[in-house]
């Protein structure tokens, strides 16, 4: 039979059960969007910037069964889309990226966007394929996609060239997908061996990531069976329910909360569960791990890459915790460690912690305690929220407690500021029953909030958060600290409600501690609507988290003596004698 390339791919992406293409036609790719617009299952979503596809397929990815698929151009289309493309592969989440491809038989030198993308997106994905020929198409993209959600998932690139998509070719028969990867086979003997250690420990802990998201059932009995304090990074906050009596918050070092800093500190074997201890969840490297260290992860690159461990453990941390629990129920040695101190000593911290942030309502600006105690009231367990990079981040990750796996993204080691609004806007097309919450500084606001506009066109009601206080928060605020100056930080006096207008958005104004919950009742009755709403939050950032004062303290310790004088000596001058 013949038939053309893009009938071909859009016959494959339907059969891996893709929903949804972002991106914008042009030239290179029209042939692909006219055959979506054939398709009874995939809709083609128009954005305005290929950044923000790529956020918005990321969105999908992290919160559904289907994969974030991009419909790009060559060339600037990629360059545009590589900052999601980037998030997504360092930050473990699956994606597939089309790109159309200049023309192949022409002969033809200095094409239109005509660039070598294999070398271009190398560094940022875990495959690059060209199709060469119709019979090709479908068997590479199913092979795409097994790699982009299996081991550690990632972003994997396809370009289709532009005669491929056009004219018709022969292929033997149209195939249909059959799964064709299995998980890697678990050690039994390290399953034995991981038991032992922690079943014999005194002070066990956890810690999860964003690869113990599917694992939570398995992670909470083991909790319960070992009495074990649990904290998780920054990415996997959701892989732990805070509900929970075990769970302490993001983090266990300096950088994190009191509860996760006390239950932690005498601990003697650690169960670390698909995470990296990589910088953001350490803290820039603060924490101290025990010598008993039991990592378990998808991904073997990660195993004694900053912290040595006792036992590592090669698989899927659902089937890997499930062989856990089953062995931690046959060993008689485990007793009770009378966790009621522990649990005790965690609630009381919680609340302590937080009502430090509600210890004075403001007449002129919204406090973030205050804040995320109305927002929690007003929003549930199937509220997904997204938040952007920036201080903001670690408010949420330290006062808003989550309940159910994946219903937290943020960017992570990629650390892209401007992920929010649109990765927001991703969660909603595939959970539109659901409310979505972004949360997102000022500064990354001002980098994709026109893409609030795809949210319009397509009657999405996310609720977004524009935390405004005028500056880069996290970074002058680093600069403030040590060298009383803010270089480059401070944001022009943007007009949020211009930019909700121009975008068809709802605009609604918090001012103070007075205006939280009638402010925040009336941006999801009107997200209700189906339309998107921005709530410009005069947002007080005087009090610093325990990520910021952590990871200053932490830094500044491993400065030698002489260059620890001289910064806080300078700091001293520049605060005692500069206005």
């Amino acid at each position: 039979m013949k038939r053309t390339g893009a009938n071909l791919a859009v016959y494959a992406l339907e059969q891996i059960g893709v929903k949804y293409t972002f991106g914008v036609p042009g030239v290179h790719n029209i042939e692909l969007y006219d055959e979506l617009n054939n398709s009874k299952q995939i809709e083609p979503v128009l954005v305005t910037h290929e950044g923000g596809a790529s956020f918005m397929a990321l969105g999908v990815s992290c919160t559904s069964k289907s994969i974030g698929t991009l419909m790009i151009v060559p060339a600037a289309g990629t360059t545009n889309a590589m900052s999601g493309i980037g998030e997504a592969f360092l930050d473990g989440i699956p994606m597939l990226i089309f790109s159309g491809g200049t023309r192949q038989d022409s002969g033809r030198h200095y094409q239109l966007h005509q660039l070598n993308q294999a070398n271009l997106v190398k560094e940022i994905t875990k495959a690059y394929f060209k199709i060469e020929t119709h019979n090709d198409i479908i068997s590479t993209i199913y092979k795409a996609y097994e790699i982009a959600i299996s081991g550690e998932p990632g972003p994997v690139f396809i370009e289709i060239p532009m005669e491929v998509q056009m004219f018709k070719g022969e292929v033997k028969e149209l195939l249909n997908y059959v799964k064709n990867y299995q998980n890697p086979i678990i050690e039994k003997q390290q399953i034995k061996q991981a038991a032992k250690l922690l079943s014999e420990a005194s002070n066990p802990g956890i810690y999860v990531g964003w690869g113990a998201a599917n694992a939570v059932k398995y992670t909470e009995k083991i909790a319960e069976l070992l009495e074990a304090p649990v904290a998780t990074t920054l990415q996997g906050k959701a892989s732990f329910p805070a509900s929970n009596k075990y769970h302490t918050g993001f983090g266990f070092g300096p950088n994190s909360v009191p509860a996760s800093q006390k239950a932690f500190k005498n601990c003697d074997a650690m169960l670390a569960v698909g995470v990296r201890f990589s910088e953001i969840g350490t803290g820039s490297y603060g924490v101290k791990v025990p010598e008993n260290l039991i990592h378990i992860d998808i991904n073997s690159e990660v195993f004694n890459k900053n912290y040595q461990t006792k036992v590592s453990i090669k698989g899927d941390a659902e089937e890997t915790l499930k062989l856990l629990v089953e062995e931690l129920g046959k060993m008689t040695t485990i007793k009770s460690k009378k966790s009621a101190a522990l649990t005790k000593t965690i609630k009381e911290e919680k609340e302590k912690y937080f009502n430090e942030w509600k210890e004075k309502k403001l007449e002129n600006r919204v406090s973030p305690g205050f804040f995320f105690e109305a927002l929690t009231k007003y929003t549930d367990d199937d509220t997904y929220f997204v938040v952007d990079d920036g201080k903001h981040t670690y408010l949420a990750a330290e006062l808003l407690p989550i309940n159910k796996s994946r219903h937290f993204v943020s960017p992570t080691d990629f650390n892209c500021m401007g992920f929010c609004v649109p990765a927001a806007i991703g969660v909603k097309f595939m959970n539109p029953a659901n409310k979505v919450v972004g949360i997102v500084g000022d500064g990354g606001f001002l980098m994709t909030g026109m893409e609030t506009l795809t949210a319009t066109t397509y009657k999405k009601g996310v609720v977004y958060f524009v935390f405004h206080d005028g500056e880069l928060g996290q970074i002058s605020q680093f600069q403030k600290i040590p060298l009383k100056r803010k270089v480059a930080s401070v944001i022009g006096n943007v007009n949020i409600k211009g930019i909700a207008d121009a975008c068809g958005a709802t605009y609604l104004n918090m001012e103070n501690d007075a205006k939280i919950e009638e402010v925040i009742q009336k941006a999801f009755q009107e997200a209700a609507k189906n339309i998107p709403v921005i709530v410009d939050v005069a947002i007080d950032y005087s009090k610093k988290t325990f990520m910021t004062k952590g990871v200053v303290k932490v830094n500044l310790a491993r400065f030698s003596f002489k260059e620890k004088m001289r910064f806080i000596g300078r700091a001293m001058k520049r605060h005692l004698l500069e206005k």
